[in-house]
């Protein structure tokens, strides 16, 4: 984590109740695991990110005490979901929670399901992103947003979820296009999705996880 870098990143990440968080993943994980592996999941991205030189800091939006103590036992500052009105207005409670102590702070946000993610990728992502009053990163499947940017005074304008990627390009959002960066946009939702994250390398508390019950 950068912490002397006056104008480095913050990253606010949004993570559900892990009682209810990856439910898609039931099918491949069963239900006992699911939670368990979302968690994981949360807190490889949350390691990588605080691993990137670009990052100052770390914002997780979440409710959930259990995923609080482990992100916050990271490094990761914990901001309750104090609008409680989904997705979206839990990120920009977090760049809220962000600009209260840092008003020019240059800030993204981050899906908290990346476990394969690669801090020397995330910082290539950022590099592009500084260019751009807003830009965002589509997911693996290019339907879906796993990053999104905004300058120091600019409004992220979140709209998170499902097609967003025609969204934050409907809202002047600039595509970040960049190869190389898979590890960025290998957001897990199912089982598919957890291969091609094994593939690309778990990270290590997903692995530790994971790897036993998959074989």
């Amino acid at each position: 984590m950068n912490t002397h870098a006056d104008d480095g990143w913050s990253l606010v990440v949004p993570l559900k109740p892990l009682a209810l968080a990856k439910s898609r993943l039931a099918a491949a994980a069963g239900s006992r695991l699911r939670p368990r592996l979302a968690l994981a999941f949360a807190e490889d991205t949350v390691g990588a990110v605080l691993n990137c030189l670009r990052v100052r800091d770390v914002v997780v939006v979440t409710d959930d005490p259990a995923a609080g103590e482990a992100l916050a036992a990271l490094g990761a500052r914990i901001v309750p979901d104090a609008p409680a009105a989904g997705l979206n207005a839990a990120l920009a409670h977090g760049v809220r929670a962000v600009r209260t102590r840092r008003p020019a702070a240059r800030v993204a946000a981050l899906n908290a399901d990346l476990p394969a993610l690669r801090p020397e990728e995330l910082a290539r992502v950022l590099d592009v992103a500084r260019k751009f009053p807003r830009a965002f990163l589509a997911d693996a499947a290019e339907i879906g947003t796993t990053f999104l940017s905004a300058a120091p005074g600019v409004e992220l304008e979140p709209a998170f979820g499902g097609a967003s990627r025609l969204r934050h390009l409907s809202s002047g959002a600039v595509e970040i296009l960049l190869t190389g960066v898979d590890s960025v946009r290998r957001d897990v939702d199912t089982g598919e999705d957890l291969a091609e994250a094994r593939a690309l390398g778990l990270g290590p508390r997903t692995a530790a996880r994971w790897l036993p019950a998959a074989g």
